[in-house]
């Protein structure tokens, strides 16, 4: 392992602009999950396009379950991230090393737990869910391939988390953006070509995502930098293990609970049947999109936070939360405004059914202006985890995301209306919710200099 800090790869974010480093450190983060964002949206698209409503629906109605897994999975990358950018801004390599052999021993363990639960889980979850019948099936098959290749999801988002650590967003963000092309060519393969309908566009997102992973451990094994990943040396350090849990844990508890959370919501939108059902898949997957910048300045962050925790320098890294909120939520704006105008034509991407059309513009001119409440959620929440806190932002977003919305959600649909509008808004009750606990708390804090 090389002892020396190679700037051309790593990235040193306790000096300098802070406003020019949030943004280059940020920009291909929001590019590459661009990309990742792709794989289901493409599936989306074909499967609306070549396959049929019902196709669209059941793809829609899995993304709450994939996302339980890949978000709990994130919680543990955001730990990882955080211990690994406080040794590399302290400049303390040998415990750098050591995070990241730990952080990879213990991925290759959570990809084949995770594998064996998820599959045994699919046909109950789907059922929790109330999936109408005619969508059960084509979900099943969909979900059942999918969490058979997740490994190869996780081992990229772990390894790219490596990566963010010290600094390096692009060269994981080149290695999405050839996967994602990939993805296209084999979906348009596989569906229109092979006549494979949901299966194809499964299969075709594994493989475009195993390939992602080898990618980015061939890299993480023969760089000559830092945070090389040395084979021989690969072990857990339990130490080590429980630093990244501490901050990892309540992140990834927060997100898995949210995701199951959201799964209600789901069933909230299956009682008004299958074309509702496409709508409500058409408008999250935009609604994703939209989120892509607040969700790179929060991951920009919590990296910018952890090392200058590390090196000691409390006001900058307040200095940096405060830019990354305006920054999002100045773009977040922009974007949220062309998707409000163009709601009907970008829905038109997923499906031609006029209904499904219909519900998928209610769904977003009724929520995306609100996405700016999320904005300061989420990058507040980031740089709280960047000082080591993980714990009370778990807290704050588990109430307003799932005891809040829950609470509004059985309400208005008991007492008031059960409505599609009624139903979809239950999203921005919980974030105005988060967003004025976050900031009271954040508040609190803002000059604490206890971190963990």
């Amino acid at each position: 392992m090389n002892d020396r800090i190679r700037k051309t790869t790593t990235k040193d974010m306790t000096d300098g602009n802070i406003v020019r480093q949030l943004i280059m450190f940020a920009l291909p983060l929001m590019f590459g999950n661009i990309f990742q964002m792709l794989y289901n949206t493409v599936d989306s698209i074909v499967v609306g396009n070549f396959v049929g409503t019902e196709a669209l629906a059941a793809v829609g109605s899995t993304t709450m379950i994939t996302n339980m897994a890949v978000f709990f999975f994130n919680g543990f990358s955001v730990g990882a991230g955080v211990i690994i950018g406080r040794y590399f801004g302290a400049k303390d390599l040998k415990r750098l090393h050591t995070a990241v052999e730990t952080t990879m021993a213990a991925t290759f363990v959570f990809c084949v737990l995770f594998t064996i639960a998820f599959i045994l889980g699919v046909g109950p979850m789907l059922r929790f869910m109330d999936t109408p019948e005619d969508v059960f099936g084509e979900a099943t098959t969909y979900l059942t391939i999918y969490f058979a290749g997740i490994s190869g999801l996780l081992i990229y988002n772990m390894g790219s988390g490596i990566l963010r650590a010290v600094g390096d967003t692009r060269r994981p963000l080149f290695f999405l953006i050839l996967t994602s092309f990939l993805n296209i060519i084999l979906d348009l393969l596989f569906v229109p070509g092979f006549h494979m309908g949901i299966e194809g566009v499964a299969y075709a997102t594994i493989i475009s995502q195993f390939i992602s992973a080898i990618l980015t451990l061939l890299l993480l094994t023969r760089s000559d930098d830092v945070y090389r990943l040395t084979l021989h040396d690969l072990k857990i350090d339990f130490p080590t293990l429980s630093k990244i849990f501490a901050v990892g844990l309540p992140a990834a508890i927060q997100s898995v609970i949210t995701a199951f959370s959201n799964i209600f919501v789901q069933s909230y939108v299956n009682y008004f049947g299958s074309v509702c059902m496409a709508g409500w898949s058409c408008y999250n997957k935009l609604d994703q999109f939209i989120l892509l910048p607040m969700n790179s300045m929060a991951m920009a962050s919590t990296t910018f936070v952890s090392q200058n925790i590390g090196a000691g320098k409390i006001k900058r890294s307040n200095d940096g939360t405060k830019i990354s909120v305006l920054l999002s939520i100045g773009i977040t704006f922009v974007i949220a405004s062309l998707i409000w105008i163009f709601s009907s034509a970008v829905t038109r991407l997923f499906t031609a059914d006029e209904n499904v059309i219909a519900f998928g513009s209610l769904f977003i001119r009724l929520n995306v202006y609100f996405l700016m409440f999320n904005c300061v959620n989420h990058v507040l929440a980031g740089a709280l985890r960047g000082r080591g806190d993980s714990t009370v932002p778990m807290i704050i977003m588990l109430a307003s995301f799932v005891a809040i919305r829950q609470v509004y959600l059985f309400f208005v649909t008991h007492y008031v209306s059960n409505t599609p509008t009624l139903v979809g808004f239950g999203y921005p009750v919980g974030w105005m919710s988060c967003c004025v606990l976050e900031v009271a708390y954040f508040l609190i804090r803002w000059n604490h200099k206890k971190t963990v």
